[in-house]
């Protein structure tokens, strides 16, 4: 059965509303310093609190097996209010590190019922062709993840100061939330668990497959989010160290993370024809070595080279993404591939704070060099993959 023409499009756009939720705070970082009297650590603290809580939300959602149970699209309209209740929090005059902190755990717990989900709705509609739907749907997570930074870069004048930001990235979560409950109904492979069965959560990992491609997704999870977090500190750090460059920060990072959406698109596209393992490892193995190069590259003194090497690492660091998302959905149990969606997903977000946290720690020590260890996610990742393939 062949779903309808708008389906994809509606749950790509819908996933790219709810999504900028994401970096929303990130976005307004500066501002949220001098307004609510933080220190340099809050960037790390307040980007895991959203980690955090979308951490625990997956997890619950996966133990209770919420997306397989019950309507995912309702579970989506849900997630999505919610998430662009607590995002709206964060303009509140009388806010502070633990009110920002819990405003942002909240959101990320929302979150688990957003990315997921809407990936559990793909899965729902193309049996054939996932590889693909999953790239256009991460696609949308990045350029999501990506937005706030673009809607930034117009927050220069008094007439849009920048709690604009998180209004405008609440209104579009409220949007993405409801087109998916009006026009995106459960999809033809979908197959409900009516029961609860605490045992779905371990059989994810019985299956050797599925097994496999999630330890390297978490190799890629190990590098992604700490990159994403560290673009806007990366430019301007360098913009001050080379007192002659001049460019927007906000929007090159937008561009940089944004670009990663075309790569995920084309990743899967890519993936028919060298196969969804092979392009994940290609990815993976250049993001790793992004991660090596960046203190050489940062050390020279050409704008141009910097950003054309952070725009690079932008479309590696996440090509495989969607492609370890396939493996885990493809290898999975009709029954439970909500569960294992959820699951594997909530493991590579908790690696994510270990890195984001000791990244920030060792960042202040040494600036530049630090950033070099996240290749150890990738050649984690690719040992898995290769010990694999050998066996």
């Amino acid at each position: 059965m062949k779903p309808a023409k708008q389906i994809l499009p509606l749950i790509v756009f819908s996933q790219f509303c709810c999504t900028s939720l994401w970096f929303a705070g990130n976005a307004v970082m500066p501002e949220l310093y001098l307004n609510f009297n933080l220190n340099e650590e809050a960037l790390g603290h307040l980007t895991s609190a959203v980690q955090f809580g979308f951490i625990l939300g997956t997890l619950i959602f996966a133990f209770l097996s919420l997306a397989d149970r019950f309507s995912p699209s309702k579970l989506f309209f849900i997630s999505a209010i919610f998430g662009a209740i607590f995002n709206l929090g964060i303009i509140l005059e009388n806010n502070n590190l633990n009110t920002l902190l819990l405003l942002r755990f909240l959101t990320g717990f929302s979150l688990a019922g957003i990315y997921p989900v809407g990936m559990k709705l793909a899965a729902d509609y193309y049996d054939k062709g996932l590889g693909k739907s999953l790239g256009y749907l991460v696609g949308a997570l990045v350029l999501g993840t990506a937005f706030p930074h673009f809607l930034k870069t117009f927050t220069g004048t008094e007439n849009l100061p920048w709690r604009w930001v998180i209004v405008a990235t609440s209104l579009f979560a409220f949007l993405g939330g409801l087109l998916i409950l009006l026009f995106v109904p459960n999809g033809p492979y979908r197959k409900a668990k009516r029961k609860f069965k605490f045992s779905a959560v371990f059989r994810v990992f019985s299956n050797k497959k599925l097994r496999n491609a999630a330890f390297g997704y978490f190799g890629h999870m190990w590098e992604l989010y700490t990159f994403w977090a560290f673009v806007p500190i990366i430019l301007a750090a360098y913009k001050f160290s080379i007192p002659n460059s001049d460019f927007d920060v906000s929007f090159w990072s937008f561009l940089i993370i944004g670009i990663g959406g075309v790569s995920c698109v084309l990743g899967g596209y890519i993936s028919e024809i060298l196969g969804v393992k092979k392009t994940a490892t290609i990815a993976l193995l250049l993001s790793g070595i992004c991660c090596l190069a960046f203190p050489f590259i940062f050390l020279q003194a050409s704008t141009v080279v910097l950003i054309t090497f952070l725009c690079f690492w932008g479309i590696v660091v996440v090509a495989d993404s969607p492609l370890f998302s396939t493996l885990v959905a493809s290898n999975a149990p009709p029954e439970i591939k909500g569960t294992a969606l959820t699951i594997v997903n909530s493991i590579g977000f908790a690696i994510t704070i270990v890195s984001l946290q000791l990244i920030t720690y060792l960042h202040q020590i040494e600036p530049v060099y630090s950033l070099s260890l996240l290749a150890i996610g990738p050649a984690l990742g690719l040992w898995v993959l290769f010990t694999k393939k050998r066996a």
